[in-house]
């Protein structure tokens, strides 16, 4: 049995399960977190006499025991979500840290294979220890700058100029900001950033950019020439991508960095620069892969289907339980 944990409006999510589909399994399941407590109960049981039984009930009355669960895609885990009738804010605080921790309990108790492990999975998404880890592994990485120092901010500028970008940690609904170059004329408000940290990196030329879909030991790489806006890929509507053959250093330090993080997938961007030099950008641990297999047609869907029936963990991934205990 195969669990994907995210929402019926995950068109990722509904692609794989149509990759599914097409193999004639149909023992997998979308998870919907939202739906608990309202449409979804959990038991657990142990006892002394080494008994245990974990479960989740789902809309239904569909039970899925957790020992039966052999592959979990942690792909877009949605919030837990409180009766309406539950009106004060520490009543629903307390609900759904209640619910946090009991499910976080029953995840790492989990065999099965996870992908992504939350534990490491929450890990990577920090870009620091990404760039530490990928300057570690042997990749090339933008020069950066991490801080809330006003002065040092300055400096980086004076020695870099018109080549500095700044960009934020987090990309949500709530608080998104696109990767921007810092003009001089921002320097008038270098003293807010000691409210927060900013990223500012050196901006990097590219005659391509990157998208690299990584699936347990699978490289699926993809190239756009990004002429939109060259400096977050992200507000480029109309890339098309083609596939990308990486050189097999790059590749080989890819999966190595892969294997540093704990994770089984991962989308990857990068930069290949005039002279050749590719340049390591960040990894997302959820990212999006469906614009990138429509469009240079590569099979992203059918292997992480095919990846999550086999039910095992990508070599040098550590364990599950050693990160858990």
């Amino acid at each position: 049995m195969i669990l994907i944990i995210s929402s019926e409006l995950d068109v990722h999510a509904r692609s794989v399960l149509e990759a599914f589909a097409r193999r004639g399994v149909d023992n997998v399941h979308l998870l919907d977190l939202s739906d608990f407590p309202t449409r979804m109960q959990m038991d657990m049981r142990l006892d002394n006499n080494g008994h245990s039984d974990f479960a989740i009930t789902l809309p239904g009355d569909l039970r899925v025991p957790m020992e039966e669960v052999t592959a979990v895609w942690w792909r877009r885990p949605q919030m837990f979500r409180p009766p309406e009738t539950v009106r004060k804010p520490e009543d629903r605080h307390f609900i759904l840290t209640e619910a946090a921790t009991a499910f976080q309990g029953m995840w790492q108790a989990s065999r099965a294979l996870w992908v992504n492990n939350i534990l490491r999975d929450a890990a990577a998404a920090h870009k620091p220890w990404q760039l530490a880890l990928a300057k570690r592994t042997g990749l090339s990485i933008p020069e950066t700058l991490i801080t809330n120092d006003p002065e040092q901010a300055r400096a980086f500028w004076d020695t870099h100029r018109d080549e500095v970008i700044f960009k934020g940690f987090t990309a949500t609904l709530h608080a998104w900001r696109e990767t921007r170059r810092l003009r001089e004329a921002d320097l008038a408000f270098a003293e807010t950033i000691q409210l927060a940290p900013v990223i500012f990196q050196r901006y990097v030329p590219a005659i391509v950019d990157l998208r690299i879909t990584i699936i347990g030991e699978q490289v699926f790489a993809a190239e756009a020439h990004n002429e939109e806006y060259d400096l977050d890929v992200r507000l480029s509507t109309k890339l098309e991508y083609r596939p990308h053959a990486l050189p097999p250093d790059v590749e080989d330090k890819l999966l190595r960095f892969m294997r540093q993080l704990g994770l089984e997938y991962g989308a990857i961007d990068m930069r290949v620069t005039p002279e050749g030099e590719y340049v390591f950008l960040e990894v997302n641990p959820a990212g999006q892969f469906l614009y990138v297999e429509h469009s240079a047609g590569l099979p992203i869907s059918d292997a992480m289907a095919d990846h999550l029936l086999q039910g095992v963990e990508s070599p040098s991934v550590p364990a599950y339980e050693a990160l858990a205990g």
